[in-house]
């Protein structure tokens, strides 16, 4: 089932094919690779064309990554961890197809720095930018000071404009 005999041959994942490269591969350059299929799938012969670079080297959309769940991300420098990356089946590359990568810890609760931003504006003074970033604290103080009798309002719209207020949760806005 790992390799399916219904679909387009260059699609297949390279467990299911023998490829050969040409050995005058220059990096960053165009490479084709002569390619046949293993025994179980039914194809024909054809050639596969890429850009020549290691698998490490890839963009982050052609392989798949390890997830950390102990990250940070309000922190100077921004935090790093372990991963241990995948490539993609049907894409085709030089070396190791599973390799570490260094990523920043990136996450999102979902919360958008445009929305943020417009209730600063429009509904500060009430403290619904604070509630809606999870800052009930901040929101209820806002709430009855009326937004610090606009000094406070101000601030946190410059304070959310230039994103040093985020979410409570610790995570980066959309």
């Amino acid at each position: 089932t790992k390799c399916p005999s219904n679909g387009l041959c260059s699609r297949l994942p390279p467990d299911c094919m023998d490829c050969t490269m040409n050995s005058s591969c220059i990096y960053g350059k165009p490479v084709t690779f002569d390619c046949r299929v293993k025994l179980q799938v039914h194809c024909v012969n054809f050639t596969i064309s890429m850009i020549c670079q290691f698998c490490w080297q890839l963009s982050p959309a052609d392989y798949v990554c390890s997830n950390s769940t102990n990250c940070k991300t309000v922190s100077c420098p921004r935090e790093r961890y372990n991963a241990t990356c995948t490539v993609r089946d049907h894409i085709h590359c030089i070396g190791k197809r599973v390799f570490p990568k260094m990523l920043y810890c990136n996450w999102t609760g979902g919360y958008k720095w445009s929305t943020a931003l417009a209730l600063s504006i429009t509904l500060g003074g009430f403290g619904a930018d604070r509630f809606y970033l999870g800052q009930w604290r901040e929101g209820l103080g806002k709430l009855f000071s009326f937004g610090g009798l606009g000094i406070w309002t101000l601030i946190d719209v410059l304070l959310i404009g230039v994103g040093y207020v985020g979410p409570a949760d610790g995570s980066l806005y959309i």
